[in-house]
This record gives structure tokens, sequence and C-alpha cells, in this order.
């Protein structure tokens, strides 16, 4: 049996130059550079079939915008091999990404993910080629790029190897189920504010019993969805 390649990231994009923009950055880009994974930007005009290099036309039944033709989009979709990755199309009518889906993708092979423009895709190549739609908040961008960025980031940082220690992100916000705790470091005394003393105690047991307070008041405050109330 042939030893499974990197984490593969593929995007089908209209501005393949805007990768790998800040995934190429510090410890994410030093794991791309070090082949924990791989990122490959393609150019959906090179799946047009004129010489204009067409992508867009009129929507269906009138309005405003243009929208991805379905033909090209699927051309450029057949064209990547999937190796077992899901195709997920970055759009604000999709399932909220969260901490859960990261994990769930950093836990595959991959992602080929579709960006889209202008007033969106046709319906059609999402059923046909079952794309998954994935949000990233309650609002509209330009384009999907950003939101492919955001996604990405969230899954790459949790790939063995790229964060270097996995307890790096063992107790973030939202691993479990709550906000995390405040953090402090030196010098003891800022401004006249104190670190507060029991993080300097020496006491792991206090510590941890502090932090675990510290979380569930913030998640009380701040996100009491996530607790149920």
């Amino acid at each position: 049996m042939a030893e499974a390649g990197p984490w593969a990231a593929d995007i089908i994009t209209l501005f393949p130059d805007l990768f790998p923009g800040p995934l190429g950055a510090s410890v994410l880009g030093r794991g791309l550079a070090d082949g924990l994974w791989t990122l490959s930007a393609h150019q959906l005009r090179d799946f047009a079939t004129d010489r204009h290099r067409t992508v867009d036309d009129t929507p269906s039944g009138g309005g405003a915008g243009m929208v991805l033709k379905p033909d090209i989009l699927a051309a450029a979709i057949d064209a990547i091999p999937t190796n077992g990755r899901p195709r997920i199309l970055m759009s604000p009518r999709g399932r909220t990404l969260d901490q859960a889906f990261a994990r769930e993708l950093a836990a595959g092979p991959g992602a080929i993910v579709v960006c889209g423009r202008f007033e969106g895709i046709d319906q059609r190549v999402i059923e046909a080629r079952g794309l998954i739609e994935v949000s990233i908040g309650d609002y509209v961008l330009a384009g999907g790029e950003v939101a492919a960025m955001v996604m990405l980031e969230a899954a790459v940082r949790l790939l063995p190897g790229v964060l270097g220690k996995a307890e790096s992100h063992a107790d973030e916000s939202f691993e479990h189920g709550l906000l995390e705790y405040p953090q402090y470091t030196r010098p003891p005394v800022f401004e006249g504010r104190e670190i507060p003393p029991v993080l300097v105690s020496g006491d792991h047991g206090k510590i941890a019993k502090w932090r675990q307070e510290q979380s569930l008041a913030l998640t009380r405050a701040r996100r009491p969805d996530l607790l149920g109330e």
C-alpha cells in the first residue's frame, strides 16, 4: 500500500496570486515549506473554452450581477483528483465554520476549495459535484478567497508538527466547549496591573482550577450559547 502524502489543499479561484498569502507566513508557512502540507491554486479561467476566457453569464430569471458557469467550474473541479478529500464551496449560506469542523477537516487528507465570485455559482454544479457549502460568518465578502484562507488556517494549524507541540492548542477556545482563559506573561506588573498571584504561585492544581473557573466565567458572560444557557 502506498504511503499517504501530506495534507493537501487545492483552491479553484479567479485570483490564484492571492495564495498562499497569510498561509505562507509564520508556523503555517514553515509547515508548508517543510512539506507538512501542500497548497495549489488553480486559475478558473484556464478552463474557459472561448478566446475571452469567459467564466460567467447573466443570472437566469434576471437580476443584477453575474453567475459562474456550471460547465466551466465543473471542468475545473473534475481536473483535480479528490483522493478522498471533500469538495468545499465558501458560501455565506453554508454551515458555519467552527472548531469541530476544523478538527474534522484536519483529520482527513485535505480539501478541494471553490472560491466563488460575482453573484455566486450555478446551483446545478453544487448538486452535481457534491459541494459542501461552508460559511465563516453572517456577512458577505467580495469573494471566497479570504474565507478559504480562514478555514484552511483553522485546519492546518491542527496538523501534527505545524505548531510544534500538540499541547499548543489543547487549551484554546472551543477545544473543550469553553472560551480560553486569560493569558499573562512578564513583566509581573504592567501599568499598575499585576499578574494574578495564583499564576506565579507554582501550585499547578490551583492554577488549573483558576483557569477552568475563568474559562467558565468568560463563556457564561460572552457565549452562553456554548453552555446551552
